[in-house]
């Protein structure tokens, strides 16, 4: 599948702000077999006095820039072509719940895709009792790995509620388990506290999704998002999965990555400091737009 993907973030501040330096991850990812950035572009406003490409940890594609002069808005905008390709379906040769563990402990590395990174506690995702048992009440039946990963996203897509306005984007995810309202972010901050209280490996997926308006109304302008799901461990012969419990589907050709890590705060798409006063206000517009 063919994509044009273009995405604007901007902010605007009441008195003008200065010396701001940002970190970025905005592009969408290359992925040998998977995925492919045929061309991309990225635009910064005011021009950056100061840019600097590099990767992080976990192997995302990352922009630092300064921003030097006064400004009362900043925009952070990307233009892409991807390739997305088709993923076979998967066949199910993940080990039986109680095999994971000696799986786990049989990953002699601690690269960026060793599983014991995504097993314990991380600065967005607190594993809870109560979440625990509502992973296990999930797993219930469940024979092998991915089929409790299956289970526990139908599980999230059928009980809670998506509702933009529930939540924030630094709403503790205990919270947003307890009011089982929210959105992407909420929906995979969930399930990834349950599969690691499960003992299941867990991360979390940014990206874009395409988006299908009713039959015979225009696509809107803008109208798309930033979208999020999970990628599970799933022992030594499957490895790593993507589920999106948002929707309760695998990821797909409709799934365009752009980076991974334990939680959101591993992938925020901009994240830095700058100097202003008052309160800022934040947009952002998104179109996934098909070419196929």
């Amino acid at each position: 599948m063919l994509y044009d993907i273009r995405m604007t973030i901007r902010y605007q501040y009441p008195s003008h702000a200065t010396a701001g330096r940002y970190l970025l991850r905005l592009m969408p990812a290359v992925l040998p077999g998977v995925q492919r950035v045929i061309a991309g572009s990225l635009t910064v406003s005011p021009e950056p006095v100061e840019q600097l490409a590099g990767r992080d940890f976990f192997g995302n594609e990352t922009v630092e820039v300064a921003l030097g002069e006064p400004h009362w808005e900043s925009r952070f905008s990307i233009a892409a072509r991807v390739e997305r390709r088709r993923i076979s379906d998967l066949l199910d040769v993940s080990p039986r719940p109680e095999d994971l563990a000696r799986d786990i402990a049989a990953h002699a590395t601690l690269d960026a895709s060793a599983p014991h990174h995504f097993l314990g506690p991380s600065t967005r995702v607190q594993p809870t009792p109560e979440m625990t048992a509502f992973g296990r009440e999930a797993a219930s039946g469940s024979a092998t790995v991915y089929e409790i990963i299956r289970s526990l996203a139908e599980k999230i897509h059928d009980e809670f509620a998506f509702d933009p306005s529930a939540t924030e984007v630094d709403t503790p995810v205990l919270e947003a388990f307890e009011a089982r309202h929210g959105v992407c972010q909420d929906f995979s901050h969930v399930m990834i506290g349950c599969l690691r209280g499960l003992g299941i490996p867990a991360g979390y997926v940014s990206g874009f999704l395409r988006t299908i308006p009713p039959e015979g109304q225009p696509r809107l302008e803008g109208a798309d998002a930033m979208h999020a799901w999970v990628r599970a461990w799933c022992g030594h012969q499957m490895g790593w999965v993507e589920y999106d419990p948002t929707n309760a589907v695998e990821v797909a050709r409709d799934h365009v990555v752009i980076a991974t890590g334990r939680d959101y705060s591993d992938v925020a798409p901009i994240q830095g400091v700058m100097r202003s006063a008052g309160m800022q206000s934040t947009g952002q517009s998104v179109d996934v737009i098909p070419l196929d």
